[in-house]
């Protein structure tokens, strides 16, 4: 259900109890894991993670004016529902997801993107908070653009003219990105 919200608090205040307790444990874990690149807002009725626009200018493709989202978590009308953008954009990341929410010996209820749990006791709490902590968010971007070379597109989104020339764009950019992450992983 989206909300019409304009604050993460003044989300959480209007949850039930009982699932503003879920919402609230699953936003701690991911707050807890995610880079410290990414930031937490009111994004699309619902408390989004994404890649605020000083880390990447470009925004959202769609929507230049909104930063790039990773991740959201939301009440819904029969659940609550994570969503891991980088688990739905990866088919490697994919596989490892299923396969170590399939080691918790939880159901595993998902759609593209979007992990649903009635209770929180359904949610592998551990395997959501090491998905975010997989993807810093200049890795995220690197894969985004590379998803978007795929498409024929330049890193904002437009139409490029040619294979070539979307092979080139997304070599610089993840090279870029890759030099910037193996700098910051340096300085760690």
């Amino acid at each position: 259900m989206k909300s019409s919200a304009t604050t993460v608090k003044d989300y959480l205040d209007s949850l039930p109890a009982d699932r503003r307790a879920g919402i609230e444990a699953v936003r701690k874990v991911l707050l807890k894991n995610l880079d410290k690149d990414y930031e937490e807002s009111m994004l699309w009725g619902s408390i989004g993670y994404a890649v605020p626009h000083r880390v990447w200018p470009l925004g959202y493709h769609c929507d230049p004016k909104k930063p790039l989202m990773m991740a959201a978590l939301a009440n819904q009308k029969d659940n609550m529902t994570v969503y891991l953008m980088s688990v739905y954009s990866d088919k490697a990341e994919r596989a490892w997801f299923e396969k170590a929410w399939a080691k918790t010996g939880k159901k595993l209820n998902m759609g593209g993107c979007c992990i649903r749990f009635k209770k929180l006791e359904d949610a592998a709490l551990d395997v959501i908070g090491e998905a975010v902590r997989r993807i810093p968010a200049k890795v995220y971007v690197a894969n985004y653009v590379k998803l978007l070379a795929s498409t024929g597109r330049g890193p904002d989104g437009k139409k490029l003219k040619g294979a070539a020339v979307a092979k080139k764009t997304v070599k610089k950019t993840v090279k870029k990105v890759a030099k910037k992450v193996a700098k910051k992983a340096a300085k760690r």
